[in-house]
């Protein structure tokens, strides 16, 4: 499978001003489930991401506080969007009844890879956004996908190089092809980063939103070799990402030759 990944060619510095030896969290519920996340707090500050339009300069951004998942959303999460009918009530309750639902993928709903822990992976970008905007619906806060350069900042923590690390480094955070039986992982089996996420390196890449509001899946996965693992890996959609889709048109809300793609949120809630 060809999946051409974009790799930045400029430098980026990441700058904290404030941090904390310890993470603020809080822990989100799926109002009428027990399904359960944690959300970490990641202070404000800058990063510089290559221009869009001129990737020789460096444009600089600055970042307030957000609250970004400590985890890549599991199917325990996407899979109660998805395809749990029993808390209907509480949708309507909500309002969230009227957010569009996926149909069923083609094939196994997790691919065989495991359901229980593991990542949700194959949803499309809009897939990604309704399950944010149904989020958003259920627990009364705004959540969302990140924007490129909080997701950046996030996976760097103040700490690693946007380019290729040290394998040593890499395989105490992140799946990757050489490590990973080619199969995504349960979440939080590795190492954390300084900031107390796990898995932002490897294991599933995640949508976000780039500088232009477009599409955009960061930092590698399981069948990435180590080199193109890092806070710095980019890959855009192609025609190969949904290639074996028997349905027509193809389906607007799963990938079927995409198990590499999952997401992580963020949550528009007051700083601690």
């Amino acid at each position: 499978m060809h999946r051409p990944l974009l790799l930045a060619i400029a430098l980026v510095v990441v700058r904290a001003t404030a941090s904390s030896p310890a993470p603020k969290v809080f822990t989100e519920r799926l109002p009428g489930t027990t399904v359960e996340f944690e959300m970490v707090y990641i202070p404000p500050g800058t990063i510089e991401l290559p221009d869009p339009e001129d990737p020789k300069q460096t444009r600089t951004i600055e970042l307030q506080g957000f609250w970004i998942g400590r985890t890549e959303v599991t199917w325990d999460e996407y899979g109660t969007y998805a395809f749990n009918a029993d808390i209907a009530e509480q949708e309507q309750q909500r309002g969230a009844d009227a957010i569009a639902k996926p149909s069923r993928p083609y094939g196994a709903i997790d691919r065989g890879f495991g359901y229980e822990g593991n990542p949700a992976i194959g949803m499309t970008f809009m897939g990604a956004q309704r399950y944010c905007e149904w989020l958003s619906r259920m627990t009364g806060k705004k959540y969302r996908l990140p924007t490129e350069a909080e997701w950046e900042y996030a996976a760097r923590a103040g700490v690693l190089p946007r380019e290729t690390l040290p394998r040593e480094t890499l395989d105490t955070m992140a799946w990757h092809l050489e490590n990973s039986d080619v199969k995504p992982h349960k979440v939080k089996q590795k190492q954390p980063n300084a900031w107390g996420l796990y898995d932002m390196l490897g294991n599933v890449m995640e949508w976000c939103v780039d500088l232009e509001g477009k599409a955009v899946a960061c930092g590698g996965s399981f069948m990435d070799k180590p080199q193109q693992v890092h806070p710095g890996a980019r890959a855009r959609q192609t025609p190969d990402w949904n290639m074996t889709d028997p349905q027509y048109p193809k389906s607007r809300w799963w990938l079927s030759d995409a198990p590499f793609v999952g997401l992580r949120v963020v949550c528009d809630a007051p700083a601690p």
